[in-house]
């Protein structure tokens, strides 16, 4: 399972990199809270509340979903996109 900085640092890269991304709109357009959460604990601008932290976590699940991905421990962006 990967750990929640590293999840914050998946998805806040996702976010920052990806935006503009005809793949990734739908995804980003969906989960508007969790992504710049996870963008602002990546960036160490702000701390994820408990509330914070579910949206994090239910946004990583939904992306491992729509990757067709099961939670092994990844370690950055590229080694999800790269599964």
């Amino acid at each position: 399972m990967t750990d929640f900085s590293e999840v914050c640092n998946i998805l806040g890269e996702l976010f920052a990199n990806y935006k503009q991304d005809k793949d990734f709109k739908d995804f980003i357009e969906f989960n508007d809270l969790g992504l710049p959460l996870a963008y602002l604990a990546r960036e160490k601008l702000a701390l994820p509340s408990e509330d914070g932290a579910r949206y994090i976590l239910e946004t990583w699940e939904i992306f491992l979903d729509g990757l067709g991905l099961e939670d092994t421990g990844f370690t950055d962006l590229n080694s999800v996109l790269d599964a």
